[in-house]
């Protein structure tokens, strides 16, 4: 639900605009509002699980996002709906870091790699099939008021989603400390100012952001800075920091692959966007047409995460290498054909490339997730995982706001060439894939010295009792 609500809202954008009468800059704070909340919160949300325990944290969360699920829905005027998406996203920040640490608390070895799987299609699915879904809805309730049951298909499944996560979650006896002394306070202020600062342009780039609020980028090294410092400070004290600094420079794996997910995600999550662009401005296809010319990529997806979470203890980082050379593959072919100008057939001729790039993303969000977690300890499963996701938000951020803004960049240079405008944004996606493919080459080769060097420490201390 959390990362479905982030794409399957743009598709209701013009239906929110006729049904309360929004302005454009107020639509769009539908969409950036809650991707900011989402973003600014992850870490902080991961830290609360670990402190009163992730099932509570879960079930509080969830209650909280089906609450502003239904107040969104239900928003008389703009505002409403705005202050409804903003708490929506604050509710999905806290919810989503406790998926991570459940499994890292619930599973081990083969079986924690299996649940990743899972995890990874359920990522790959909600993100590409919420064009899909929203149009669906849309075409069932109406223009009109259809945008408010984009909200409200969220009450039924978490409702459901409660009941289940209360029979079958064990508890876990939380720790007998005042939260106060649990929750670094200061961290919190910090990494959220620096957050902000490199979203906030981001998630305007619609309403010209990145011109107008381009020096906030400089800006949050002042806040970037003195969280480090605070946070090597608050562990030199014996304090519970806010995020353990040592999760990037002494957890094996982790920096490299916090760094792989958010390039990728910067691809990854940005065509969807300019697909819908594509297909709707350029093709003039309905929403749901548009959804359905992309769901090659989300059946894609769906068959290869969960067979890659089986893999990842055999294969580990060379599944991730090889599903990035998938991507690349596969949007470099989209990127070939659209150049050619497949005009009305485009979403049969793009069927293939994107189920090829598909099957790919679904080989490296599981893996990469598992990779990045598994030298984590238990007790900073949910901070870890939050951070990883907040590097995925940025990325996203990041992703749509350029491969939108180069593919309507194009469109204007080349006088209405869309399959061209196309074109161009897929190659810088495939541009970022190929950063992301090169992190997962370089810790490929590090993960392989380090067993070469185990090996041969084997062999020496073997020897004299030879």
């Amino acid at each position: 639900m959390t990362l479905l609500d982030v794409s399957i809202v743009n598709v209701a954008l013009p239906s929110i605009q006729r049904g309360i009468g929004a302005g454009a800059g107020t639509v769009q704070w539908v969409v950036s509002g809650y991707a900011l909340t989402f973003g600014l919160v992850l870490v902080s949300g991961g830290r609360l699980g670990d402190a009163i325990g992730r099932r509570r944290m879960f079930l509080i969360a969830l209650a909280a996002f089906v609450a502003t699920s239904a107040l969104s829905g239900a928003a008389p005027n703009d505002v409403v709906l705005v202050v409804g998406r903003l708490l929506q996203g604050c509710a999905a920040g806290l919810l989503t870091p406790q998926n991570s640490g459940l499994i890292q608390d619930l599973f081990r070895g083969a079986e924690r790699g299996r649940a990743f799987g899972m995890f990874g299609a359920v990522v790959g699915i909600s993100t590409a099939i919420g064009p899909v879904l929203g149009g669906v809805i849309l075409a069932l309730f109406g223009e009109q008021d259809g945008w408010r049951w984009v909200f409200y298909v969220n009450v039924p499944i978490g409702a459901v989603a409660f009941i289940l996560a209360m029979r079958l979650v064990p508890a876990k006896a939380g720790r007998r400390t005042e939260l106060r002394s649990e929750i670094d306070f200061a961290g919190i202020l910090l990494l959220g100012l620096a957050v902000l600062a490199v979203l906030l342009p981001l998630v305007e780039s619609e309403q010209d952001g990145l011109r107008r609020l381009w020096w906030l980028f400089p800006a949050a090294l002042i806040p970037g800075v003195a969280f480090v410092w605070w946070e090597h400070r608050v562990v030199r004290h014996e304090r519970s920091p806010l995020i353990d600094i040592r999760l990037f420079t002494s957890t094996p794996g982790y920096a490299s692959g916090a760094a792989l997910g958010a390039v990728y995600f910067s691809g990854f999550a940005g065509i969807w966007l300019v697909f819908a662009l594509f297909f709707q401005q350029g093709l003039g296809y309905s929403p749901l047409q548009s959804g359905l010319s992309v769901t090659p990529f989300a059946l894609g997806s769906a068959v290869s995460a969960p067979l890659a979470g089986r893999l990842v203890p055999r294969w580990g980082r060379k599944l991730t290498v090889t599903g990035l050379s998938l991507v690349i593959t596969g949007i470099g072919v989209v990127a070939l054909l659209a150049w050619r100008d497949p005009a009305a057939n485009a979403s049969l001729v793009l069927a293939a490339p994107l189920l090829v790039a598909g099957i790919g993303g679904g080989m490296v969000v599981a893996p990469n997730t598992t990779l990045t977690l598994e030298c984590v300890p238990t007790r900073m499963a949910g901070v870890a995982g939050g951070a990883l996701q907040t590097g995925q938000r940025i990325g996203t951020a990041i992703g749509t706001a350029v491969l939108a803004g180069v593919y309507r960049l194009m469109v204007t240079a080349t006088h209405g060439n869309y399959p061209a405008s196309l074109a161009i944004a897929m190659l810088c996606s495939a541009g970022f894939v190929l950063i992301a493919l090169a992190l997962g080459a370089g810790e490929l080769r590090a993960r392989r010295a380090q067993r070469s060097a185990e090996r041969l420490q084997d062999v020496t201390y073997a020897a004299p009792s030879e």
